[in-house]
Protein backbone atom coordinates (compact mmCIF):
# COMPACT_ATOMS: atom_id res chain seq x y z
CA UNK A 1 0.00 0.00 0.00
CA UNK A 2 2.85 2.36 0.77
CA UNK A 3 4.82 1.46 -2.35
CA UNK A 4 2.61 1.60 -5.48
CA UNK A 5 5.62 1.23 -7.80
CA UNK A 6 6.64 -2.11 -6.31
CA UNK A 7 7.46 -4.75 -9.00
CA UNK A 8 4.62 -7.18 -9.82
CA UNK A 9 6.56 -10.29 -8.74
CA UNK A 10 7.25 -8.73 -5.30
CA UNK A 11 3.56 -7.79 -4.97
CA UNK A 12 2.58 -11.36 -5.80
CA UNK A 13 4.98 -12.68 -3.15
CA UNK A 14 3.39 -10.46 -0.48
CA UNK A 15 -0.16 -11.39 -1.62
CA UNK A 16 0.73 -15.10 -1.48
CA UNK A 17 2.20 -14.78 2.01
CA UNK A 18 -0.75 -12.72 3.24
CA UNK A 19 -3.20 -15.27 1.85
CA UNK A 20 -1.36 -18.15 3.54
CA UNK A 21 -1.37 -16.33 6.89
CA UNK A 22 -5.07 -15.45 6.52
CA UNK A 23 -5.91 -19.12 5.88
CA UNK A 24 -3.81 -20.17 8.87
CA UNK A 25 -5.59 -17.62 11.08
CA UNK A 26 -9.00 -18.81 9.83
CA UNK A 27 -8.05 -22.42 10.68
CA UNK A 28 -6.87 -21.39 14.13
CA UNK A 29 -10.07 -19.45 14.85
CA UNK A 30 -12.18 -22.38 13.63
CA UNK A 31 -10.30 -24.80 15.92
CA UNK A 32 -10.51 -22.46 18.93
CA UNK A 33 -14.25 -22.00 18.29
CA UNK A 34 -14.71 -25.78 18.21
CA UNK A 35 -12.86 -26.20 21.51
CA UNK A 36 -14.86 -23.38 23.12
CA UNK A 37 -18.13 -25.02 22.09
CA UNK A 38 -16.95 -28.25 23.72
CA UNK A 39 -15.79 -26.46 26.87
CA UNK A 40 -18.72 -24.12 27.42
CA UNK A 41 -21.69 -25.20 25.33
CA UNK A 42 -21.56 -28.98 25.30
CA UNK A 43 -25.06 -29.20 26.81
CA UNK A 44 -26.63 -27.38 23.83
CA UNK A 45 -25.00 -29.45 21.08
CA UNK A 46 -27.40 -31.19 18.69
CA UNK A 47 -27.34 -34.92 19.36
CA UNK A 48 -28.60 -37.30 16.70
CA UNK A 49 -28.17 -40.80 15.35
CA UNK A 50 -24.97 -40.92 13.29
CA UNK A 51 -23.62 -43.48 10.85
CA UNK A 52 -19.86 -43.34 11.50
CA UNK A 53 -19.12 -45.71 8.61
CA UNK A 54 -20.66 -43.26 6.14
CA UNK A 55 -18.78 -40.29 7.62
CA UNK A 56 -15.43 -42.07 7.31
CA UNK A 57 -16.18 -43.14 3.72
CA UNK A 58 -16.99 -39.52 2.82
CA UNK A 59 -13.77 -38.26 4.43
CA UNK A 60 -11.68 -40.80 2.52
CA UNK A 61 -13.24 -39.57 -0.73
CA UNK A 62 -12.56 -35.93 0.27
CA UNK A 63 -8.87 -36.57 1.00
CA UNK A 64 -8.17 -38.81 -1.99
CA UNK A 65 -6.22 -36.10 -3.86
CA UNK A 66 -4.09 -35.35 -0.79
CA UNK A 67 -3.31 -39.05 -0.38
CA UNK A 68 -2.36 -39.36 -4.06
CA UNK A 69 -0.02 -36.35 -3.88
CA UNK A 70 1.99 -38.11 -1.17
CA UNK A 71 1.70 -41.62 -2.65
CA UNK A 72 -0.26 -42.67 0.46
CA UNK A 73 -2.96 -45.30 0.78
CA UNK A 74 -5.94 -45.79 3.07
CA UNK A 75 -7.44 -49.11 4.14
CA UNK A 76 -10.93 -48.87 5.59
CA UNK A 77 -11.86 -52.00 7.54
CA UNK A 78 -14.88 -50.50 9.29
CA UNK A 79 -18.03 -52.62 9.24
CA UNK A 80 -21.06 -51.03 7.60
CA UNK A 81 -23.55 -49.04 9.67
CA UNK A 82 -21.64 -48.22 12.84
CA UNK A 83 -24.39 -46.27 14.60
CA UNK A 84 -23.88 -44.00 17.58
CA UNK A 85 -25.68 -41.07 19.18
CA UNK A 86 -23.65 -37.88 18.97
CA UNK A 87 -22.95 -34.54 17.38
CA UNK A 88 -22.29 -34.92 13.65
CA UNK A 89 -19.78 -32.07 13.27
CA UNK A 90 -17.71 -33.29 16.22
CA UNK A 91 -17.68 -36.89 15.06
CA UNK A 92 -16.63 -35.65 11.62
CA UNK A 93 -13.85 -33.57 13.25
CA UNK A 94 -12.48 -36.61 15.09
CA UNK A 95 -11.96 -38.65 11.95
CA UNK A 96 -11.04 -35.75 9.65
CA UNK A 97 -8.34 -34.55 12.05
CA UNK A 98 -6.93 -38.07 12.41
CA UNK A 99 -6.64 -38.45 8.64
CA UNK A 100 -5.17 -34.96 8.16
CA UNK A 101 -2.63 -35.58 10.92
CA UNK A 102 -1.50 -38.78 9.20
CA UNK A 103 -1.28 -37.05 5.81
CA UNK A 104 0.77 -34.18 7.25
CA UNK A 105 3.14 -36.12 9.49
CA UNK A 106 3.31 -39.84 8.66
CA UNK A 107 5.44 -39.38 5.55
CA UNK A 108 5.21 -40.15 1.84
CA UNK A 109 4.29 -43.67 0.75
CA UNK A 110 2.68 -44.68 4.04
CA UNK A 111 -0.58 -46.55 4.59
CA UNK A 112 -3.36 -45.45 6.93
CA UNK A 113 -5.65 -48.12 8.37
CA UNK A 114 -8.89 -47.80 10.30
CA UNK A 115 -10.89 -50.59 11.93
CA UNK A 116 -13.41 -51.01 14.75
CA UNK A 117 -14.57 -53.66 17.20
CA UNK A 118 -18.06 -53.72 18.65
CA UNK A 119 -18.57 -54.02 22.41
CA UNK A 120 -21.88 -54.14 24.32
CA UNK A 121 -22.04 -50.39 25.07
CA UNK A 122 -19.36 -48.87 22.79
CA UNK A 123 -17.28 -49.11 19.63
CA UNK A 124 -13.50 -49.44 19.92
CA UNK A 125 -11.73 -47.80 16.95
CA UNK A 126 -8.14 -48.37 15.87
CA UNK A 127 -6.55 -45.76 13.60
CA UNK A 128 -2.94 -46.39 12.60
CA UNK A 129 -0.26 -45.66 10.04
CA UNK A 130 3.10 -47.22 9.23
CA UNK A 131 4.88 -43.88 8.96
CA UNK A 132 7.66 -42.24 10.93
CA UNK A 133 5.77 -42.18 14.23
CA UNK A 134 6.45 -40.06 17.31
CA UNK A 135 9.28 -40.46 19.84
CA UNK A 136 7.89 -42.17 22.95
CA UNK A 137 8.76 -39.25 25.26
CA UNK A 138 6.25 -37.05 23.37
CA UNK A 139 3.31 -39.48 23.42
CA UNK A 140 1.94 -38.45 26.87
CA UNK A 141 1.68 -34.79 25.77
CA UNK A 142 0.42 -34.90 22.17
CA UNK A 143 -3.21 -34.22 23.17
CA UNK A 144 -2.31 -30.94 24.92
CA UNK A 145 -3.41 -27.72 23.22
CA UNK A 146 -0.67 -26.15 21.09
CA UNK A 147 1.85 -28.90 21.96
CA UNK A 148 4.21 -29.43 19.02
CA UNK A 149 6.89 -32.06 18.61
CA UNK A 150 8.72 -30.16 15.86
CA UNK A 151 7.63 -26.53 16.01
CA UNK A 152 9.12 -25.45 12.69
CA UNK A 153 7.83 -28.41 10.72
CA UNK A 154 4.32 -28.20 12.17
CA UNK A 155 4.04 -24.51 11.37
CA UNK A 156 5.32 -25.05 7.83
CA UNK A 157 2.56 -27.62 7.27
CA UNK A 158 -0.11 -25.16 8.40
CA UNK A 159 -1.25 -26.98 11.53
CA UNK A 160 -2.79 -25.03 14.40
CA UNK A 161 -1.56 -27.29 17.20
CA UNK A 162 -5.16 -27.96 18.24
CA UNK A 163 -6.16 -30.96 16.12
CA UNK A 164 -5.37 -33.68 18.67
CA UNK A 165 -6.87 -31.60 21.52
CA UNK A 166 -10.09 -31.34 19.50
CA UNK A 167 -10.06 -35.10 18.91
CA UNK A 168 -9.56 -35.89 22.61
CA UNK A 169 -12.24 -33.46 23.82
CA UNK A 170 -14.77 -34.58 21.20
CA UNK A 171 -14.20 -38.23 22.12
CA UNK A 172 -14.62 -37.47 25.83
CA UNK A 173 -17.87 -35.62 25.10
CA UNK A 174 -19.10 -38.81 23.45
CA UNK A 175 -18.29 -40.93 26.49
CA UNK A 176 -15.01 -42.30 25.21
CA UNK A 177 -11.26 -42.28 25.80
CA UNK A 178 -8.27 -42.12 23.47
CA UNK A 179 -4.66 -43.28 23.75
CA UNK A 180 -1.71 -43.07 21.37
CA UNK A 181 1.09 -45.59 21.01
CA UNK A 182 3.93 -46.43 18.66
CA UNK A 183 3.49 -49.39 16.33
CA UNK A 184 6.14 -52.04 15.74
CA UNK A 185 7.03 -50.67 12.32
CA UNK A 186 7.63 -47.20 13.77
CA UNK A 187 4.23 -45.76 12.92
CA UNK A 188 1.55 -44.30 15.16
CA UNK A 189 -1.61 -45.92 16.50
CA UNK A 190 -4.65 -44.33 18.13
CA UNK A 191 -7.10 -46.45 20.13
CA UNK A 192 -10.35 -44.76 21.09
CA UNK A 193 -13.91 -45.56 22.05
CA UNK A 194 -17.27 -43.97 21.30
CA UNK A 195 -20.44 -44.89 23.18
CA UNK A 196 -23.20 -46.46 21.12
Amino acid sequence: LENPTMPEDTKMLFVTRTNAQAQRLASLLQDISMLNRMDYAANVLTIERINVSNIVSEIIQEIELDLNKKNMFSKNYLPENILIKGNTSMIYSIFRNLFENAINYAGNGTTIEISAEEHPTKWHFIFSDNGQGIPSEHLPRIFERFYRIDKGRSRALGGTGLGLAIIKNAIQLHGGKITASSTEGGGLRFDFTLKK
